[in-house]
């Protein structure tokens, strides 16, 4: 835990007692500060006073005396509407805040303010984050890898000489963190996704922007270049004096890392410094997961690693669950569990990494369905409809495709695996890429994808 001193003996409101509500709670109480916090759920408020944190209905506090309202990233801050408490904390001219601005200021604090490395963007963030943390691993560093993925960012060990943080940040956590200022900001990429918290894009990317425009003096922003949003965030980082590596998967770069056909090349003023071959490595197969390997090698160089130690790292990295996960071969088929492709963007990444796709598509859609995958429709041999949206994506589909209105997982996986194995492919693969939230049949993607993994494991080996 880290304990929150910034806020010692000053009286502070908490709304939000999930997982990193509660773990705020804790190092907030730990760290001396005299906490009143409160949830919209009843029973969360019971389990945070079952274990002895101070619970009052925040609408009974005298709002002049409090320090700040910390609010968990899931409670709306600006769309559709501020909640509550905030707008009491607003009235009260109080600051408004979260876990990533509470770490940030005791970062601040240290004797030696450790090394923070910051992941944004609408895909990618997870698998770039755990890369960065193995890479830093297999570099000897002593690595505290949480925030957005992974343990609550409060709940990390303590800063100490010698420790690196790497932290995923959502864009709800950047809105609560004005004082963001890593080391190393990372942004991958943009796409519209979460403009009902946002309210139109340009909030969305403005707040996203926030990460590489805060990297601290003598820092580095590592921004992906290949959307038009990142582009320009990217032009005004340098016009503002930060020092920017630009990503590309898709056109040459004279200074920054882009991809050529399957290998890496990192170049500076016209001149390639290094290349990397991707080929081989299960693990980071497709354009966007090359983009992820390009961010978090260059993070890693800028947080002084040898670029052959983090090329050796590269290729050692094990992967994520539900992101491209490879659960299994049999025979010739392979099954993949990609259950974090919750929108249509981040399926894409996944059908333009395979050729003679078995896909398993739908759940809760997102704005825009599947439209926007058409032109790799010719990539899928047949489609396997399940959850909510399947009538939706099967009128998309029409006569585009091959489809069967599954319903669910279930019975979608044993249909999958029977036609990829008598399909007398060389290398079919049956991949879960949802381009779905998973809310109408799973609590979230990771119940989902576990849900295809034992499913996938069930089949006979034959």
């Amino acid at each position: 835990m880290i304990p929150v001193t910034s806020l010692k003996d000053r009286p502070v409101a908490l709304f939000g007692l999930g997982g990193s509500g509660l773990a705020t709670a804790r190092a907030l109480i730990a760290g001396g500060a005299r906490v009143t916090a409160w949830d919209d759920s009843p029973a969360s408020v019971a389990k945070a006073a079952e274990e002895g944190i101070p619970t009052g209905d925040l609408r009974a506090l005298d709002w002049s005396d409090i320090a700040a309202l910390v609010l968990a990233p899931g409670v709306p801050l600006t769309h559709p509407e501020p909640h509550w408490s905030v707008g009491l904390a607003r009235g009260a001219g109080v600051e408004v805040i979260g876990d990533i601005e509470l770490f940030c200021r005791e970062r601040r604090l240290a004797t030696r303010r450790p090394p923070l490395a910051a992941i944004t963007g609408t895909n990618g963030k997870s698998t770039t984050t755990a890369l960065l943390a193995h890479l830093m691993k297999v570099g000897g560093r002593d690595v505290q890898i949480g925030g957005n993925f992974g343990p609550a960012i409060l709940g990390l060990e303590p800063p100490k000489p010698g420790r690196v943080y790497v932290i995923e940040c959502s864009s709800y956590q950047v809105d609560l963190a004005p004082g963001l200022d890593p080391s190393v900001g990372i942004l991958l990429n943009l796409s519209p996704d979460h403009i009902d918290r946002h309210g139109t894009m340009e909030h969305y990317a403005e707040v996203k922007e926030r990460l590489v425009a805060g990297v601290e003096a003598g820092g580095t922003a590592v921004i992906g270049v290949d959307d038009d949003w990142s582009r320009a965030i990217a032009d005004r980082a340098e016009a503002a004096g930060k020092h920017v590596v630009r990503l590309s998967v898709r056109e040459k770069l004279d200074d920054g890392i882009w991809l050529d056909g399957d290998t890496l090349v990192v170049a500076e003023k016209g001149a390639t410094v290094f290349t990397l071959p991707l080929a081989g490595i299960g693990s980071l197969r497709g354009a966007h997961n090359a983009q992820n390997a390009a961010a978090a090698f260059a993070a890693a160089r800028a947080l002084g690693l040898a670029p052959e130690v983090i090329a050796a790292g590269i290729r050692s990295f094990p992967g994520l669950a539900h992101r491209m996960e490879q659960v299994r071969t049999i025979g010739d088929v392979l099954f993949v569990n990609d259950s974090k492709a919750t929108n249509a963007d981040a399926a894409e990444r996944a059908l333009t990494s395979f050729d003679d796709i078995f896909w398993i598509a739908g759940g809760k859609p997102k704005e825009g369905g599947i439209v926007p995958l058409k032109p790799y429709f010719p990539r899928v041999r047949k489609a396997y409809l399940i959850g909510v949206a399947a009538e939706d994506f099967a009128a998309t589909l029409g006569d585009a495709m091959p489809h069967e209105m599954s319903g669910t997982l279930d019975a979608a996986v044993a249909s999958a695996a029977r036609d990829a194995a008598a399909s007398g492919l060389a290398h079919p693969v049956v991949l879960l890429s949802p381009a779905c939230a998973s809310f109408d049949q799973f609590r979230n993607f990771e119940v989902r994808g576990d849900a295809f993994r034992d499913l996938v494991n069930a089949l006979p080996a034959g």
